[in-house]
């Protein structure tokens, strides 16, 4: 009964509690089904294993006159066998599980994460001119085609800087539109960067000399902080930004305030 209560108690905390921050990209809710698995696998191993060691210290204490040796144990082939087994099926199964959600994410691409099908190459060679990466599949819930947003992300010590090729902007914050997946180059000036979004679940490292691709599609309005996973430096922990999603008619207003060439920005 013990056992049961524990794995229902650790169930409903996993599905119930949760300690992340809002989800604002399509990602967003593949990432979190895992966090939610492990979360749940976390509570019960934690409860159960304190639980345990609180019985066995009061269970077990030393009595009071109590000055002998305690009994001598050589081994328990059953329970070694269980707690080996046990481990070794809950590491097998995140493992599995943790790699399709990575796939899905579409993290399995070379230098690129962010949901990837064959059907989007053609797409990507229009947008970069074809440099060897796949890109997202554009398309809503109605099968409606929707043009991807580039943007062309440089990191340097200790800053992002956003440039659109749509307009030539160049920007210290990057302005996305709702809805509409974006699709980014990103290259760093002198040591490796990380791009992170945890509203977005996305994180991806920023190499100097090698091209690498993010894909996203922002899914609520909002500014949520850019910033910087990895050690790059001695102000690091400074290197940061803003993405601001805004709905499309503010981006457009936004793009067009701001676009230095009589362009508009991409749209459905």
């Amino acid at each position: 009964m013990l056992g049961l209560g524990l794995i229902a108690g650790g169930v409903w905390s996993g599905q119930n509690l949760n300690p992340l921050p809002i989800d604002a990209s399509t990602n967003a809710p593949i990432y979190d089904e895992l966090f939610k698995v492990l979360f749940t696998i976390g509570i019960i191993l934690f409860v159960g294993m304190l639980g345990l060691v609180v019985f066995s210290l009061i269970k077990f204490r030393r009595r009071p006159g109590d000055s002998g040796d305690g009994i001598a144990l050589e081994g328990n082939l059953p329970l070694e066998i269980l707690w080996t087994a046990v481990p070794a099926v809950v590491v097998l199964f995140v493992g599995l599980y943790s790699y399709d959600i990575y796939e899905r994410m579409g993290g399995m691409q070379p230098l690129s994460h962010g949901g990837h099908n064959e059907k989007s190459i053609e797409v990507e060679q229009k947008i970069w001119g074809g440099i060897g990466s796949k890109e997202t599949s554009f398309t809503n819930s109605s099968d409606k085609t929707i043009s991807p947003l580039p943007v062309e992300v440089t990191a340097m010590q200790f800053a992002f800087l956003f440039h659109y090729p749509k307009g030539d902007i160049i920007s210290g914050e990057l302005h996305v539109p709702s809805g509409q997946p974006v699709t980014m180059k990103m290259i760093s000036k002198d040591v490796i960067h990380a791009f992170w979004v945890p509203e977005f679940r996305l994180k991806q490292d920023v190499i100097p000399g090698q091209t690498t691709i993010l894909n996203f599609t922002p899914t609520k309005p909002g500014r949520y902080p850019i910033i910087c996973a990895e050690l790059c430096g001695p102000y690091h922990g400074g290197m940061r930004s803003t993405v601001v999603v805004e709905d499309p008619d503010s981006y457009e207003a936004w793009f067009k305030q701001n676009a230095k060439e009589e362009e508009t920005p991409l749209q459905s």
